[in-house]
């Protein structure tokens, strides 16, 4: 089958050793909101949603600091008329101030401050994936994993997941409470967490849902050194996004267009269809704006790399060297803790 025939059912996959099954594929719903220039609106953001939905999709990533709270609604919305049919996960570990993003709160009465207040904006009675959205040096793991573990026993939450945690912590959190799914960025761009993530999440049966698949965009091939981003985009302070860099890691972007062109396929499927190849517990989710992009990620599904072409595409990146870091200094402090 070619890439871009609709397949009649989306393929699912199983987020480790849980009960959580979704689709093959989600859909990360935050650029419809924030950090990729101005928001889209609301109808907009509806119809994309609903869209993956009729595609097959059952699987929507959100947050309360998307807008912040913007996205939440947007994503409750859109996804009312398909409750319990689809898995809806949101994120807690941040303070707001004046409508905006100021600094980490992973306090147990916090947790479930927030956690009362996503159930509202997502009209739902339970949130299927409540992820601490980074880790908080001033609140114990166990504190954070014990807190989570009261709302799972009264109903308000289905499974607890972790974003950008280092392992040392996923282990400490998941001898609490089970740990469904890590949330961290991973793709050809950024392979840091084959490291020691990856074993961490495999030994323990924990789910791996990689975000930013596409390398923020830049492994579709439609990004290039000249290109410029709209004011308000985050990737106008991403150093791997500085001019040179994108100039320099344009190798990657090439190497996916080649085999791409063989499969018949584009660059952003060969590389969705890739992290989908690395572990059957893997669930990316790619987001977008566009309808056309939600299609041509979903036709990433049937993409199918032989296991020659994918130690072909691993030699080669792994002979590259990809400038700039993945985020600026101080959102570096945030990860891997």
């Amino acid at each position: 089958m070619r890439p871009d025939e609709e397949e009649s059912a989306m393929q699912k996959r199983t987020l480790g050793k849980s009960s959580l099954e979704v689709s093959a594929l989600g859909l990360g719903c935050m650029g419809l909101s924030f950090g990729y220039g101005p928001p889209v609106d609301t109808q907009t953001g509806i119809d994309l949603i609903r869209a993956a939905v009729e595609h097959g999709i059952t699987f929507f990533d959100t947050a309360e600091v998307y807008g912040p709270f913007t996205n939440e609604e947007l994503v409750g919305e859109a996804l009312a008329p398909f409750r319990g049919q689809v898995v809806i996960a949101t994120k807690f570990g941040f303070k707001i101030s004046d409508g905006k993003q100021a600094g980490l709160d992973s306090r147990p009465e916090r947790i479930r401050q927030v956690a009362e207040a996503s159930l509202k904006r997502l009209k739902i009675d339970a949130i299927d994936l409540f992820y601490q959205h980074r880790v908080d040096p001033d609140v114990p793991i166990e504190d954070v994993a014990g807190a989570v573990r009261e709302l799972i026993a009264e109903g308000k939450v289905r499974h607890f997941g972790l974003s950008e945690a280092g392992a040392q912590t996923i282990r400490r959190a998941h001898a609490v409470q089970p740990v469904t799914a890590l949330q961290s960025e991973y793709s050809l761009f950024w392979r840091e967490p084959e490291t020691e993530i990856l074993p961490t999440l495999e030994e323990l049966g924990i789910g791996f849902v990689p975000f930013s698949p596409l390398g923020k965009g830049f492994l579709t091939g439609k990004i290039d050194e000249t290109t410029k981003f709209e004011s308000g985009d985050f990737r106008n302070i991403v150093p791997r996004f500085s001019e040179e860099n994108r100039k320099a890691n344009l190798v990657v972007v090439d190497l996916l267009g080649r085999i791409a062109g063989r499969k018949s396929a584009t660059a952003a499927q060969v590389a969705l269809a890739w992290l989908l190849a690395q572990k059957p517990w893997i669930v990316p989710i790619p987001g977008t704006t566009k309808r056309h992009r939600l299609e041509e990620n979903i036709g990433a599904v049937t993409v199918d790399l032989t296991a020659d072409e994918i130690q072909d595409i691993n030699d080669a990146v792994s002979k590259m060297s990809l400038q700039g870091a993945r985020y600026p200094e101080h959102l570096l402090k945030l990860v891997g803790r």
